[in-house]
């Protein structure tokens, strides 16, 4: 089929070049000149021929989603299909998927998990939509992911995003584990060659995973991870799943953990900590440890300074 897609970064320019293979058409907008296709929206969806015409946005969500899915909608009638492959809060496609249906366009929203390996190896697509829109993407749903399995058509509208933004709060969970075992690894004093250990788990072991052989290959390019500074940033559907499951009622103990773990590497020096060191110099008269006094041995400053 021809499929028009607004964004072409890492995820969409890797997208055009799986589905080109596959035997689709492509019609790529993006705002540098350099890669697109097209000089805008309205040449795109003009390229894309006859109703129902499908675009697939794949822009960063929140405001650019917003406004890409508006100007999309401008340009289509009814009877084609918007389809959201960014992260988006799932409580914004209900509404947008709401919005575009008073005008007779269709509306799907797509969970892609895969990144820069979904090139080659495919992507997990987790859809949400009525079976009729998901029907007119079903050929690239079908070429994007791998040829075993990976597709789920999950629910009504919605669904795809909730799904993915679950998806999203246990690979936290997952990743936050594997390096907590790292980092206990490193500390014994057991001279243990602590990258061999984890290229072992990779095989044979109940927690080997695809996560697991990245690390692997994250240590081969950089042994010990010497130049990566201990600090993660969270992109927001972490923050989006725990506050899913405060209202839901549901416990997430360790996604909840490793949210809050990204939040404290990205301190210097934790306002929370200075506040117990304080109380505990009040009620028992423990030492306390100017700034000045941080450790400065190797690897000491550096673990203060990244939580």
């Amino acid at each position: 089929m021809r499929l028009g897609i607004v964004g072409l970064g890492r995820m969409g320019s890797n997208m055009s070049t799986r589905l080109e293979r596959a035997g689709h058409e492509v019609v790529g907008y993006d705002r540098d000149p350099e890669v697109s296709q097209v000089r805008g929206i309205a040449e795109l969806v003009e390229r894309l021929g006859d109703v129902p015409r499908a675009v697939w946005t794949m822009v960063p969500s929140g405001d650019p989603t917003e406004a890409t899915i508006a100007e999309v909608a401008d340009h289509l009638t009814e009877g084609d299909v918007v389809v959201d492959g960014g992260n988006s809060n799932y409580h914004d496609s209900i509404r947008r998927g709401e919005q575009l249906a008073a005008r007779g366009i269709g509306f799907v929203d797509a969970g892609v998990s895969g990144g820069v390996w979904g090139l080659e190896e495919g992507y997990c697509l987790m859809v949400g939509g009525t079976a009729e829109h998901v029907a007119v993407v079903q050929p690239v749903f079908d070429a994007l992911s791998p040829s075993e399995g990976g597709f789920a058509h999950v629910g009504p509208i919605g669904a795809g995003h909730f799904t993915k933004m679950v998806h999203n709060g246990i690979e936290y969970g997952l990743m936050h584990a594997y390096a907590e075992g790292y980092e206990l690894l490193a500390a014994a004093d057991l001279d243990i060659d602590v990258d061999a250990a984890v290229d072992a788990w990779r095989h044979g072991s109940v927690v080997r995973s695809w996560l697991l052989d990245l690390l692997v290959l994250a240590l081969e390019g950089d042994p010990g991870l010497a130049s990566i500074a201990g600090r993660a940033h969270d992109s927001g559907e972490g923050r989006w799943t725990v506050n899913e499951a405060v209202r839901l009622g549901v416990p997430l103990p360790v996604i909840s953990a490793a949210l809050f773990a990204r939040f404290s590497s990205r301190q210097v020096d934790s306002p929370a900590m200075k506040v117990v060191a304080a109380l505990r110099k009040q009620f028992g008269g423990h030492t306390v440890e100017t700034v000045e006094q941080r450790p400065r041995e190797a690897g000491g400053e550096a673990r203060v300074r990244e939580g």
